[in-house]
């Protein structure tokens, strides 16, 4: 079964290639298996790395998944679609000692939900509308889908639209 975030990592890194005209190459992460801070998750085991083509490595301790330890590798992860036309020599590699960490991060944010009639809450509930749709267009931008059927997905037409006017529609009212 198909997810939301299958679909928009697929669609997001399609249109950014299609954006560099198929002429980039993508970096998703680069991480040091020797310490995290913050760890999003336990480093990975002697047999995970060696599934990623970490033969070369002497000093791995540990066996299974279970025996997972630090490790002095740093694990890059790159994403390219290419062909003779757009990248007319194979890529190189090059080692560098630079260990600086990155990750690419999508975060999904949920509205409060709450029931109170404070002046606050009422607010914040008004700034919903602007907000979905300035998340609404992001989407579109980054994976290229119909801007109208986010929308409809969102229901942004069924948030509370904001009844307050901008300081200069207030300087000419009667």
């Amino acid at each position: 079964m198909r997810t939301f975030y299958t679909d928009f990592y697929r669609d997001l890194f399609a249109q950014q290639v299609k954006r560099e005209q198929y002429r980039g190459v993508f970096l998703e992460y680069a991480w040091d298996m020797n310490w995290c801070d913050p760890c999003a998750a336990d480093p990975l085991s002697a047999d995970e790395l060696r599934s990623l083509g970490v033969f070369w490595h002497n000093n791995m301790a540990g066996g299974g998944k279970g025996t997972a330890r630090a490790q002095n590798v740093f694990l890059t992860r790159l994403h390219v679609r290419y062909d003779a036309a757009h990248f007319p020599e194979d890529l190189f590699f090059q080692e560098t000692s630079d260990r600086s960490n990155f990750q690419a991060r999508y975060i999904l944010k949920h509205p409060w939900t709450g029931s109170d009639e404070c002046p606050t809450a009422t607010a914040y509930r008004q700034q919903l509308r602007e907000r979905y749709e300035r998340e609404a267009q992001t989407l579109a931008t980054l994976t290229g889908w119909n801007i109208g059927e986010i929308r409809k997905r969102m229901d942004i037409d069924a948030l509370p639209t904001s009844d307050e006017r901008k300081w200069y529609q207030r300087l000419w009212s009667h």
